[in-house]
């Protein structure tokens, strides 16, 4: 029979103790120890049950072959941009997101697009019955398509080595358990014990495994931090679940860089890309309205213009309120005492409100001069000029300085059609010739801006 131990576990973090312990020793959270038991056969590991692979031996340096990585289109270009290109063969990526932001929508969409793979889709909370609804809702466009609901890992496993599929979705990790770990699913070690047999399948065969996640309260992905380490692509699924756009951001990859975004529409037929993120982050208006500026931002190499709206009132107690939606509230802060202190507006008596259309979460710095530049519209209640748009970055002293790829989004506010992008003075030197038909206004300091944007 085999030997019975018992452990307990962080749920936070998954650190493993002999003993109960009020708090955390890693990770230093009260209160998430749980005790699981595990069960393991005698002399046997549980990955080596589950997958054998043919033994290898060491190599040198030079003796190994150098392969290029082939990439392989999963037919939605969004999904492939944030990839760094395409999906890598035998890559572990781990998808996370809110409830109900549309992970399941997006891992289905990817399974029945277009690409010609042969996909085998995993779901732990559906039946299959609820897959086809859902998959007649979005278009089915691959018939290589299989739909199998099991949540046990032995037998994913052998469906695995009988269809032997290109791409495999896991919806979702938490669901799915081993026979070998006597703990509940979703539990610390049968999440390690699944994602770590996962790997090894993806590696020795080759094939390209996609994981859902849920997550936490505070916006991490549940289960042990390793379940992070060991996959080599995190992908995290955010927005607004009362705002119809959807980002997908690149956290972890192992075969590109993080830098880039994927932007999706949630209509009827499901998530659709979003080629254009600016028109969609612009709004018109029959006349010119105070408090509203157009910042042009960049997303890792992604250029888009975004519209910044603020309002600035008089306060109506005796401490003024600072709100500011899809942006630091502690640059916010930072940026006012900037302009009371270096353009001498009386910040401390008002109120102060700030918000993003689209609902966006915006954390480049490049877009300083925007909020300054709404901030003043508002303060003095008159409008921007028609067709101005800003981009820089603000420092303590109040000087403006140049933003990152500020060449790209002159280019992207020339393309939508704007005259006058205000930069940074400091960029002047060693700049190219903008392009044709927009007028690039060089400051240096932010006490230069109103004559800029009300000019």
């Amino acid at each position: 029979m085999a030997k019975v131990k018992k452990a307990f576990f962080c749920r936070n973090c998954g650190h493993e103790s002999p003993k109960w312990m009020g708090r955390c020793p890693a990770c230093g959270e009260w209160n998430t120890f749980a005790e699981e038991v595990i069960q393991r056969d005698s002399g046997a590991s549980s990955n080596g049950s589950l997958i054998r692979n043919e033994s290898a031996k060491p190599l040198r340096v030079h003796e190994i072959e150098e392969q290029s990585q082939r990439r392989i289109d999963l037919g939605i270009a969004e999904v492939n941009r944030v990839l760094g290109g395409g999906l890598v063969p035998g890559s572990l990526i781990l998808l996370g997101g809110e409830p109900g932001i549309g992970k399941s929508t997006l891992s289905l969409q990817i399974a029945l697009a277009e690409n010609g793979l042969r996909t085998l889709y995993v779901s732990g909370e559906e039946s299959q019955q609820q897959i086809k609804m859902r998959a007649a809702r979005l278009g089915v466009h691959n018939s290589e398509c299989l739909i199998y609901s099991e949540t046990l890992l032995e037998n994913i496993l052998t469906q695995l080595d009988e269809q032997k599929p290109n791409l495999v979705i896991i919806d979702s990790i938490q669901t799915i358990y081993t026979e070998i770990i006597d703990s509940s699913p979703g539990s610390v070690s049968q999440i390690r014990e699944c994602a770590a047999t996962l790997l090894k399948y993806a590696k020795t065969s080759g094939t390209s495994v996609i994981i859902i996640g849920h997550i936490t309260k505070d916006g991490t992905i549940a289960g042990p931090k390793i379940l992070e380490h060991i996959v080599d692509v995190v992908l995290q699924f955010e927005g607004d679940g009362n705002n119809i756009y959807r980002i997908l951001r690149g956290n972890k990859n192992r075969f590109g860089a993080t830098f880039e975004i994927g932007v999706f529409e949630m209509g009827n037929e499901g998530l659709l890309c979003v080629d254009n993120p600016s028109e969609i982050l612009l709004s018109h208006y029959d006349e010119p309205l105070s408090g509203i500026a157009v910042g042009a931002a960049v997303d890792g190499i992604r250029p888009y213009l975004i519209e910044t709206q603020a309002l600035v009132s008089n306060a109506a107690y005796g401490t003024p309120q600072r709100s500011a939606t899809g942006f630091d509230l502690k640059r916010l802060n930072m940026i006012l005492a900037v302009l009371e202190k270096r353009v001498g507006m009386k910040m401390y008596a008002k109120d102060v409100f700030l918000n993003f259309a689209g609902g966006f979460k915006v954390s480049d710095t490049g877009l300083d001069m925007a909020v300054v530049a709404a901030i003043i519209s508002s303060y003095f209640d008159r409008p921007i000029a028609e067709g101005v748009c800003c981009a820089g970055e603000i420092g303590l002293s109040g000087e403006v300085r140049p933003a990152p790829r500020s060449e790209q989004r002159i280019s992207e506010a020339a393309r939508l059609g704007f005259r006058k992008v205000i930069v940074s003075g400091y960029m002047r030197k060693g700049a190219s010739l903008p392009p044709k038909g927009i007028e690039v206004v060089y400051i240096h300091r932010i006490d230069e801006l109103p004559k800029a944007i009300f000019g």
